[in-house]
């Protein structure tokens, strides 16, 4: 079987589904997502969406993916959702089969990524009885979604539907959920589904006040040493031209946070890198020394800010964000600027003038030329960041990325140079480890003629492997990567350099044959130890028009480096055996 991809709609067949027909809350539900344009859904069925999955049975139009586990349908619906700007959309059933989204509805809501959550729950009468597969799930998603639902009556479906997308999809982006209890989804109305949305009390200020937008201009042309900490609300307003248009015109270094890196292409001269823990010595010393710091879609995490009362001390602080509640959160700001990146920055390219930033310019140069980010390499074993440079000069920047969380993940933002927003797809906020490979079938599904490639640990991959059986079955022709060292290596990082070499509980000793697990799945399974071997089968991968797994069998024991431990201030760097 080949990938399956939904059907786009045309005006004949949008006007054959406005019909205002009495159907069930299963096909309204379906009607209602073909009309948001929705061509993809992840989903796994059980008791409580019996007659949701029914009504697909008899909707030929609507593509379904069938995962292993709900949280593989969750993550996939969250690269598709990352990689697209589109929103995601999962389906599973009531009790464990909800509950077991929660870890990807808290990744979407920490990252700002806009899903719709459909779950079943057991029939309007028994809830709150401790039904059988009966969980609150409205409740427990409450912290970690924008907004939820539970639908009481079939005819509130389609209105519920579009503010679902509505809502997931404007101002600051994030998941929403629509808990269906199985009599609604069963019981008949008449189809009507809303021409706009109008939702009192959700108003999102997307056009910034001008003011403000002249205050931080003027700051630029006063500033002699400014910088732009360039975030993920970059990437998700599809703002990159205009970052770039304004960093140029400004003549501002650009320094981007782990979500924001491919929102400005890591050719650019005035590229500075990452920022925080692992970022570039020219970055934090950047930030350390500017006196303007322009935070364009960042949140100031404190993985960028590390010491908070010692970050940025020079710099009066703009921000610019969509949502209101980040701006004075973390760090004085001085420029505040609600609004949708996109249109402040448009509205700032209009008057924007160069800074006075010539000298600082050519400072962080050299701090780029003296503090460049290497590692040694050998002959003797393959090391990581000899895979990634490898992987990123053998596409030339062009492929989609998808990491899980670890050491491989800082490899990857260190060593692999992106050139187009939305190609780099990492699970920023939470750090959700089985993140990484479930996340590029919805990449991959979304972007059937691109190269996808998933870079993992050999302890993530663990937690979602089995969804190589749908690689397999539908022939997604996913590269997935595993750098494999075989033992939690952040953890044993962490370890090593913080707790004394006191290692507990790291050693993955007893992880599968990946090669062989790949095949018994059906998929292409392919092993490298050294320099040679690893280009030989990335080559043999790259040819391989079905997905693939590489297990590249790296040194146990390398570290990521520039690190800075909890405690100190972004400035003060360990540089490992460059120190």
């Amino acid at each position: 079987m080949s990938m399956k991809s939904g059907k786009l709609l045309n005006d004949e067949m949008r006007e054959k589904l406005m019909q205002p027909d009495v159907i069930t809350g299963s096909d309204i539900l379906l009607r209602s997502l073909l009309l948001e344009g929705v061509d993809t859904v992840f989903g796994y069925p059980g008791g409580a969406v019996l007659f949701i999955y029914d009504a697909m049975h008899r909707n030929p139009d609507f593509n379904h993916l069938l995962t292993r586990h709900e949280q593989g349908a969750i993550h996939a619906a969250d690269g598709y959702a990352r990689s697209t700007g589109k929103v995601g959309v999962c389906i599973a059933t009531s009790g464990p089969g909800a509950t077991n989204l929660v870890t990807g509805i808290a990744t979407a809501y920490m990252d700002s990524v806009p899903l719709v959550v459909i779950t079943g729950n057991v029939a309007l009468p028994f809830i709150g009885t401790d039904a059988f597969q009966e969980a609150d799930i409205t409740g427990i998603t409450m912290p970690i979604t924008k907004h939820s639902y539970l639908v009481r009556q079939v005819e509130d479906l389609p209105r519920i539907i579009r503010e679902a997308f509505h809502i997931a999809s404007t101002g600051r982006k994030g998941p929403v959920l629509i808990d269906i209890p199985k009599d609604v989804s069963s019981h008949e109305a008449a189809f009507k589904y809303p021409d706009k949305v109008s939702i009192r009390g959700y108003n999102p200020t997307v056009m910034p006040n001008k003011l403000q937008v002249d205050k931080l201009l003027k700051a630029i042309e006063e500033a002699e040493r400014p910088l732009i900490l360039a975030g993920g609300g970059v990437v998700y307003a599809d703002a990159g031209n205009e970052l770039m248009e304004f960093a140029e015109k400004a003549q501002i270094p650009v320094t981007t946070t782990l979500l924001g890196i491919s929102g400005f292409p890591s050719g650019n001269p005035l590229w500075v890198g990452m920022p925080g823990m692992h970022g570039t010595y020219a970055s934090n010393h950047a930030l350390q020394n500017c006196d303007l710091l322009i935070a364009i879609g960042a949140r100031f995490d404190d993985r960028v800010t590390m010491k908070l009362d010692g970050f940025a001390p020079k710099a009066k602080i703009a921000h610019i964000d969509v949502d209101p509640a980040e701006i004075g959160k973390n760090v004085i700001t001085a420029i505040p600027c609600v609004g949708d990146v996109k249109n402040v920055l448009q509205l700032a390219n209009q008057k924007t003038k160069p800074a006075k930033s010539a000298a600082w310019i050519q400072q962080i140069q050299a701090w780029k030329k003296e503090f460049p980010l290497r590692y040694k390499d050998s002959d003797a074993v393959l090391k990581p960041q000899f895979v990634i440079e490898m992987l990123s000069e053998t596409t030339q920047g062009e492929a989609f990325v998808t990491t899980d969380v670890g050491q491989h993940q800082m490899w990857t933002a260190q060593f692999y140079k992106f050139k187009h927003p939305r190609t780099m797809i990492t699970s920023g906020g939470l750090g959700t480890m089985g993140f990484g490979f479930p996340s590029a079938i919805g990449v991959q599904m979304a972007h059937p003629d691109k190269l996808v490639i998933s870079i993992n640990g050999d302890g993530g991959i663990q937690m979602c492997a089995q969804e190589l059986a749908i690689c397999a079955i539908n022939n997604i022709p996913v590269k997935v990567v595993i750098i494999n060292n075989q033992v939690l290596g952040m953890v044993r990082q962490w370890q090593e350099i913080i707790y004394d070499n006191r290692y507990s509980h790291i050693d993955l000793a007893g992880s599968p044959d990946f090669v062989k697990l790949a095949e018994a799945y059906g998929v292409k399974g392919l092993r490298a130890t050294n320099k040679d071997e690893a280009r030989q089968v990335w080559q043999e991968a790259l040819n391989h028009p079905g997905p693939v797994v590489i297990d590249f069998v790296v040194a146990r024991d390398e570290n990521v480096f520039p690190m800075v431990t909890q405690g100190k201030t972004i400035g003060e760097m360990l540089l490992g055996e460059f120190e």
